[in-house]
């Protein structure tokens, strides 16, 4: 949605009716992603697009057709479906697209309160109803200091979809849950569609070494934007780290300095050479960073953390320095080791102990309030 938002909010000010088809559900080779919408006006006008032409042209009349009776449909896309050469989906996905017509009144209004809140930069979540014992098509939508509409069912559902979709926000993530009439998560009686707008956590990971490429993948797994950064042209290629977003070609702390850095951004240095760890380190702890995990032994540790002392950084700051990185796993691989890394992160994110469920007592979810990262 946020690719067409200028065009959608001209629609909402100008009070013309349009559909909106969201893609809520992709299977196999679908061309696009959860979340691409394309808005069908009255006139005929096409804003956007959910599968870059495919199936565009099924979506279209469905649109005009819920205009005409206005009511919200759910249809599916794919070959499995008789006419699916028809619609033109020979790539073998399948798509789930909700088709919801604003025209007047109070759904459109929240839909433009939601468009204005993204357009203004804040993180929203947008909850639908895309199927089940609830009205097709219901929109709840939340901040972080507000939540408004309605799923259309019982008051608990309303709650624990915002403690879910609270979550996904936090994650800069859109996803499907299932609860059942009353909010319980144990049933599938209502399935709903979150979708965050808010852009994903970044993880910047220095070092172009094997543990890099493992832990791109796992960063790429978890939602993160990964960004790989080694002064070494001959290390620093994209096609050693297929997972990561972007593969960049300088000195590690003079990036640092220039790239932007968040609460929710975690860095990652696997470089194991002092002239890039010590001047890297004394510009990372100076951000905001979530976390900001060093590769190396204790020994290694003892002797950069000296180095930096040196270079006159506080012991507060060093204090935010994980190393060895990771949590005990008793990892060896360089996959093994990235999952330890992750877990890590995990854990600081959510206020976890690392300590084994079986073993621990207590709420197995915490709280999302004041979780590290947000």
């Amino acid at each position: 949605m946020r690719e067409i938002l200028p065009q959608l909010r001209e629609l909402v000010a100008s009070g013309t009716p349009f559909a909106l088809a969201t893609v809520v559900g992709v299977r196999g080779s679908a061309p696009r992603d959860p979340g691409a919408t394309m808005a069908v006006t009255e006139e005929g006008r096409v804003i956007g697009s959910i599968s870059g032409g495919c199936v565009e042209g099924a979506v279209y009349e469905a649109g005009l057709g819920t205009l005409a009776s206005g009511e919200a449909v759910s249809e599916t896309y794919g070959v499995s479906d008789d006419d699916a050469f028809a619609v033109g989906l020979t790539c073998g996905g399948v798509l789930s697209v909700l088709i919801v017509p604003y025209g007047d009144g109070a759904a459109r209004a929240a839909l433009g309160e939601v468009l204005d809140a993204i357009a203004a930069g804040e993180h929203v979540a947008v909850a639908t109803v895309t199927g089940g014992a609830a009205p097709l098509g219901a929109r709840r939508s939340l901040t972080a200091s507000r939540a408004s509409g309605a799923l259309g069912g019982h008051p608990w559902l309303d709650t624990a979809v915002d403690e879910d979709a609270r979550g996904l926000l936090a994650q800069g993530a859109t996803g499907v849950r299932h609860y059942g009439r009353r909010g319980q998560r144990r049933l599938e009686e209502v399935t709903v569609f979150v979708q965050s707008f808010r852009p994903p956590p970044r993880m910047l990971v220095f070092g172009a070494i094997d543990y890099a490429a493992a832990t791109a993948r796992m960063g790429a797994f978890l939602g993160y934007r990964v960004t790989v950064c080694d002064a070494r042209p001959a290390f620093a290629t994209p096609e050693r780290f297929p997972a990561a977003d972007e593969v960049v070609r300088a000195w590690p702390h003079e990036y640092l300095a220039r790239t932007e850095v968040d609460e929710r951004t975690v860095v990652c240095v696997l470089t194991h050479d002092p002239r890039f760890d010590v001047p890297l380190l004394r510009a990372a702890v100076r951000t905001p960073a979530a976390y900001i995990g060093v590769m190396g032994s204790r020994r290694t540790h003892a002797e950069r953390t000296a180095r930096l002392r040196e270079e006159g950084v506080a012991a507060a700051d060093l204090a935010r320095l994980a190393s060895p990185i990771g949590l005990d796993l008793g990892a060896r691989t360089p996959e093994e080791t990235a999952v330890s890394i992750a877990a890590e992160i995990i854990a600081l994110r959510w206020g976890g102990t690392g300590e084994r469920l079986s073993r621990a007592s207590g709420d197995i979810h915490r709280a999302l309030a004041g979780a590290p990262g947000r």
